[in-house]
């Protein structure tokens, strides 16, 4: 379902768990196991086709994150992780002095965007703002979310995660990420 459907892990796991009859407070797998049988899947149905979709997303995120680099953009998710095909969305954080600046840029760019509040960082709720943005390299237009956090919260969002990886990366490491699958 994540890999073929676009799912976001939370969604999948509670529609699993519905497709296989189990109760609602039935315990689903943590997001590291989600992730290691996402990899698999991909390894084993997608590998000629998801390298090339990951790599279009990459470049995608790395253009929205240089017109919005005032704002600190992080990069975050299976965009991020790797784990993304054409059916996955960018997600992007943004730390803000004013949160309302990064309303006003979109605006000042021309994007019509939806607001609304999702869960962040810390499980804490977030403004996001949701827009679509076309893909040249795809052919069709991808859902980009921009997730909106005061300045402070930059210190705990480079927090590693339980794999020790850095969970997002800055303008630097996203250009870093293309240039070495470039060479690969």
């Amino acid at each position: 379902m994540v890999v073929e459907e676009g799912l976001e892990y939370g969604p999948a796991k509670r529609r699993a768990l519905k497709q296989l009859g189990l109760p609602q407070r039935t315990a689903p797998p943590d997001n590291d196991v989600v992730e290691d049988a996402v990899r698999e899947h991909i390894a084993l149905f997608c590998a000629d086709t998801q390298p090339a979709e990951l790599r279009a997303l990459r470049r995608l995120a790395l253009h929205w994150m240089e017109r919005l680099e005032r704002f600190r953009p992080h990069l975050g998710g299976a965009v991020w992780h790797g784990t993304a095909t054409r059916l996955s969305d960018i997600y992007l954080q943004l730390f803000c002095e004013d949160e309302k600046s990064a309303e006003i840029a979109l605006i000042d760019l021309g994007v019509a965007y939806e607001p609304r509040t999702v869960t962040g960082l810390h499980q804490q709720p977030v403004e996001a703002l949701s827009f679509h943005a076309p893909s040249r390299e795809l052919g069709e237009t991808i859902g980009v979310h921009l997730l909106v956090y005061d300045l402070d919260d930059l210190r705990g969002a480079l927090l590693r995660d339980g794999k020790g990886r850095r969970p997002r990366g800055d303008l630097a490491a996203v250009r870093q990420l293309l240039a070495d699958e470039a060479e690969t």
